[in-house]
């Protein structure tokens, strides 16, 4: 119709000349060059509308027609199946897309799905179009309805979109759910952002305009593991019986120190002031306790007298002083005070508000005393250090063994093989093929998806739970990534018969450390060295040569060697001391190493 069109547009031009000529060369204007030119007339109308009909027709597409090729119906409809005859233009969507729109039917909101939503705000009439990601999900309370908190991604230009970084504000507000429209994204982890799907205009382009609300009965609930929870409580409640405690023995020792510096009426006030500071403590853990709770609000009312505490003893002070009339210590200017406070000096004002400031003495002790101890070690000088760094290392150890076989059950145990050494002795290569090579005996750990499982990771990260980082930031190895890998047999179910799975950890120094604190492992060490630290030096300089390894462009070649050098020394110290390995293997050959 495209190309036919064309002709059919020439021809009446080429008639409606040929009538113009005969018209106008006839001087006799005879009957029938004038019935000739009425028949022209006519047929240039009939080709003119035929013309216009074929135009129009070859830049449409009948629906039967669209519905026989690739395009994608523009809307999901689920109720009606009477084919339209629309013949407007819409957008090509891909195919791919339009099979996903017709099979999710339902798609119910969950915690950290891409959605777009509008700021008011913005100036426009529906508000600054904006990518956020689902938060946390919540009923409106006397409604229906369900609120969602969305967290504002950042535009990063050219449909990324990536999150804020933490040392940045998140931008959160919480609004209607049945206003947001899920997007269909993809990370991309060298943008470190989420690609999502935008029309030619720059808008993002969601695959449904709302979730389906009708049926959707909440979030689902996240799963707890209750050994957990309740050592968290039982660490919670430890700590605040240990700050209590730790304020009535400062304060107590600086009752003392009150009495024989300046006397015994300072150190009493001094004492006082001091119970004020415990019972401070006291109030705070009762807020803190019913945080979350039904409780709440009165937990925070109650908690709100440890700011009355003080003033309470200032209080008590005046009042002492004022029964004591002559003999006060107020009285010795025959001044006339003008308040309460007046009464008391500035002698007792001093010894009571240090009092009542000593319980943050054992704080800072508590978060000063585990920075001292670690960078003790470093700061004493030759072989004083290391042998305190190494006699808390075999302690640390010692004590993990001894509360884990306290705990656990000897069956219940994990196995887990830890391959760990300094580095450049090939360990990473060693671990890699014995685990290609054991037919599935020997598995790898599953690490922590933080994409996949972002609520679970923060809390892991929170608690201090994520033993090891990968190099992106992105991957996380939990003391679940080593439990639940392997495959245990059974006597019944889908492992009975089947071969037991250990879990092989490629291990530097560091991360074995802390697999040692780490309970319900059972861990078989293997050790893998070089008998000679030349070697170590030797295959370092070839690293430095080859370029894997880039020197600092604060340091020279040979500062930086004698720093790798150093940490190797202290890696081997470790390994010597901690009684955790119990093979060891010096990996001079990797093929007598694979048979060791």
């Amino acid at each position: 119709n495209i190309y036919l069109s064309p002709l059919f547009l020439i021809t009446p031009i080429i008639i409606s000349s040929i009538n113009y000529s005969i018209y106008y060369s006839s001087q006799t204007h005879s009957h029938y060059l004038q019935n000739f030119r009425h028949w022209n007339m006519r047929i240039i109308g009939v080709v003119a509308a035929l013309s216009t009909l074929l135009v129009v027709n070859g830049f449409t597409i009948p629906t039967n027609t669209r519905r026989s090729t690739s395009f994608a119906s523009p809307t999901l409809s689920t109720s009606s199946t009477t084919p339209t005859t629309s013949t407007s233009l819409f957008e090509y969507i891909r195919p791919e897309i339009s099979e996903a729109k017709s099979k999710l039917r339902l798609v119910f909101p969950k915690v950290g799905d891409l959605v777009r939503y509008y700021d008011l705000d913005g100036g426009q009439a529906k508000g600054q179009e904006l990518v956020g990601k689902l938060s946390f999900i919540q009923a409106s309370s006397g409604s229906s309805q369900w609120l969602a908190e969305v967290t504002e991604l950042d535009d990063v230009g050219e449909g990324y979109y990536a999150e804020y970084p933490s040392r940045k504000r998140r931008k959160s507000k919480l609004i209607g759910l049945e206003t947001v429209s899920p997007l269909m994204g993809s990370y991309v982890r060298t943008e470190d952002a989420f690609k999502i799907p935008t029309d030619a205009m720059g808008n993002v382009r969601p695959y449904m305009d709302t979730y389906s609300l009708e049926e959707y009965e909440g979030p689902m609930a996240i799963p707890v593991d209750e050994s957990v929870l309740q050592e968290d409580l039982n660490n919670y409640s430890s700590l605040k019986g240990r700050l209590l405690r730790d304020a009535a023995i400062a304060g107590f020792i600086g009752t003392i120190i009150a009495d024989l510096i300046k006397g015994f009426d300072d150190a009493l006030v001094y004492f006082f002031g001091a119970i004020a500071g415990v019972g401070y403590l006291f109030f705070l853990g009762i807020k803190t306790d019913t945080l979350g709770s039904v409780d709440a609000k009165m937990g925070t009312n109650v908690s709100n007298l440890r700011f009355f505490l003080p003033v309470l003893v200032l209080v008590g002070v005046a009042l002492q002083n004022v029964s004591m009339g002559s003999n006060s210590p107020m009285s010795a200017d025959g001044s006339s005070p003008g308040n309460m406070l007046s009464f008391v000096s500035q002698e007792q004002f001093a010894a009571a508000m240090l009092g009542f400031l000593t319980y943050r003495i054992p704080l800072f002790t508590s978060q000063l005393v585990p920075i001292i101890s670690e960078t003790a070690g470093a700061t004493l000088p030759g072989s004083a250090g290391v042998a305190m760094q190494m006699a808390r290392d075999a302690k640390k150890s010692k004590e993990a063994k001894e509360s884990s076989n306290n705990i656990f059950d000897g069956d219940d145990l994990t196995t887990v093989l830890v391959v760990s050494g300094p580095s450049f002795t090939g360990k990473s290569d060693l671990v890699k093929r014995l685990i290609d090579e054991s037919e599935g005996k020997l598995i790898a750990p599953k690490y922590l998806d933080k994409v996949a499982d972002p609520i679970i990771f923060e809390q892991m990260e929170g608690r201090n739970g994520i033993l090891k980082f990968d190099t992106t930031g992105r991957y996380g190895l939990t003391k679940d990534s080593l439990v639940n890998a392997a495959r245990k047999p059974s006597e019944s179910g889908e492992n009975a018969g089947v071969i037991e799975q250990v879990v092989v950890v490629d291990a530097d120094v560091d991360l074995a450390k802390k697999l040692t604190n780490v309970g319900g492992l059972r861990l078989v060490g293997v050790w893998v060295g070089l008998d000679q630290l030349e070697k170590f030096e030797d295959r370092l300089t070839e690293e430095i040569d080859s370029g894997k390894f880039p020197i600092p462009e604060d340091e020279t070649p040979d500062s930086f060697r004698r720093a790798k050098i150093r940490e190797i020394v202290k890696d081997i110290e470790y390994g010597v001391v901690s009684g955790i390995f119990e093979f060891t293997v010096l990996n001079d050959s990797e093929e007598r190493s694979m048979m060791q």
